[in-house]
């Protein structure tokens, strides 16, 4: 196998569709947090690709090291990513009820934790990505991984412009059309997964 114009355009589309579920969420984050800055923007896109690096990379080992057992945890991966996305849109929801000062007023902000729940929710379809690869050298593998990860950060960093220009005109309704979005893709994972 040779690193050539092929392989990383397969691989760019394969990151590309990957990261539709990560750019509607990041779309999501940004409509409830509208004043977010460029340096938070890049961290969270950042996490999401991070994400998307090491799912194929996991998926790529367990294919080369126990892939009976890879194969039989699959079957999970849709009721995984649909509880998670129900709860962090469910919990977004929520606090779209709550009264302004309740929370003494503050935009809403995604924080650490959730930012990781939801990292984890929208890369764990990647794990099947192993799959995919294993026919790969491990430096193909993670050329592989890298070019994903550049394209779901680029995607996100999109997502995240869109949801912040869009969060402004939306207001008060941000959060609770957020968490909407993220039990929609939820729903949507579980799906795709179930069928």
């Amino acid at each position: 196998m040779t690193l050539s114009l092929s392989f990383l355009l397969t691989n760019m589309l394969l990151g590309f569709g990957l990261a539709m579920d990560a750019f509607s969420v990041s779309v999501a984050n940004a409509l409830t947090e509208a004043g977010m800055r460029k340096r938070r923007m890049a961290a969270v896109a950042g996490v999401y690709a991070l994400f998307q690096i090491a799912m194929p990379l996991i998926g790529w080992l367990c294919v080369h090291t126990f892939v009976e057992h890879f194969r039989s945890f699959s079957r999970f991966i849709p009721w995984i990513a649909l509880i998670l996305l129900l709860f962090i849109g469910g919990k977004m929801l929520w606090e779209s009820f709550r009264k302004p000062e309740e929370d003494g007023g503050r935009a809403a902000s995604v924080g650490p934790g959730t930012l990781l729940l939801q990292g984890l929710a929208t890369s764990i379809d990647a794990l099947s990505v192993g799959f995919t690869i294993a026919d790969y050298s491990l430096p193909y593998a993670l050329v592989s991984a890298a070019v994903i990860g550049a394209v779901t950060f680029a995607v996100c960093l999109a997502g995240l412009i869109i949801g912040k220009t869009v969060g402004k005109k939306l207001a008060g309704k941000a959060s609770a059309v957020g968490g909407i979005i993220l039990i929609a893709i939820g729903i949507e994972i579980f799906v795709k997964g179930v069928l």
